[in-house]
């Protein structure tokens, strides 16, 4: 039987509203059984947090994304340090920079950033990582904070192969999403045949980045086994040995292993 970990989906945000049960059961019938429902602002946390208490399958990822960084405070920061330790929060996340948007200065960005990694190193936590248009900037400044003992996960991977080994020489894992599978990402191809096993995740970032076939609509966490699909023919290997791999890896970095 294979068994896939959807590592970042947003099932707790409108899109999903009413239908979690029937995300729950298609994604079963792809071969996931756990997804990572992360939270990035204050309705988003609250929703990631129910639904992981009411689901078995679902655990949650909370932090405060780099386009909320310019309403980040303390009030906040206590706030997420209290939430970070129920029992089905297994990372921080998602933080980092996004230069696409904007909403906020880089100084900002980067104070949030950094302040999270801390937060994360506290709480012993992995951290999940949001990168737009700020590739070498994240390198640098998780290269200067630090990456934890719990280790970080760089989220839907857009960079090249040396980049990648690069981020998990600091300690990071390298998670890839549909993106993977589309006919121009040659670099994020190359970084997902050939980085070590050990050292990858899957994803969707549903309902965003739909995978090839399904390119163009709304993703669904059950798609993330067309990411372990693509994976698996890039490296030449079996859907069950990519999934496996990938499933191990999830436990592991998440904590949930024995």
């Amino acid at each position: 039987m294979i068994q896939i970990f959807d590592t970042h989906t947003h099932l707790n945000v409108k899109e999903f509203e009413g239908r979690i049960e029937e995300e729950i059961a298609s994604a079963a019938e792809m071969g996931v059984i756990s997804m990572n429902v992360v939270g990035f602002d204050e309705p988003t946390i609250k929703r990631a947090l129910d639904l992981a208490e009411r689901y078995e399958q679902i655990y949650a990822t909370i932090g405060w994304h780099p386009t909320e960084a310019g309403t980040y405070n303390d009030e906040v920061e206590q706030r997420l340090r209290r939430q970070l330790k129920h029992d089905k929060v297994i990372a921080l996340g998602e933080i980092g920079l996004d230069y696409h948007w904007m909403t906020a200065p880089k100084e900002i960005q980067e104070q949030v950033f950094c302040r999270q990694i801390a937060l994360a190193k506290e709480v012993d936590l992995p951290f999940v990582v949001h990168t737009r248009d700020a590739l070498e900037d994240t390198y640098a400044i998780i290269k200067r904070e630090g990456v934890g003992p719990r280790g970080g996960i760089m989220h839907s991977y857009s960079g090249s192969l040396k980049m990648a080994e690069q981020f998990i020489e600091l300690g990071m894992t390298i998670s890839f999403s549909g993106v993977v599978t589309f006919k121009k990402a040659v670099d994020i191809q190359e970084a997902a045949a050939h980085l070590p096993l050990d050292k990858i995740l899957v994803e969707t970032d549903a309902p965003y980045l739909a995978p090839v076939p399904k390119r163009g609509r709304e993703n669904h966490t059950a798609y993330t086994r067309y990411v372990v699909d693509k994976i698996a023919a890039l490296r030449g290997l079996s859907i069950e040995e990519v999934a496996s791999a990938t499933y191990a890896n999830a436990q592991k970095l998440f904590g949930l292993s024995d």
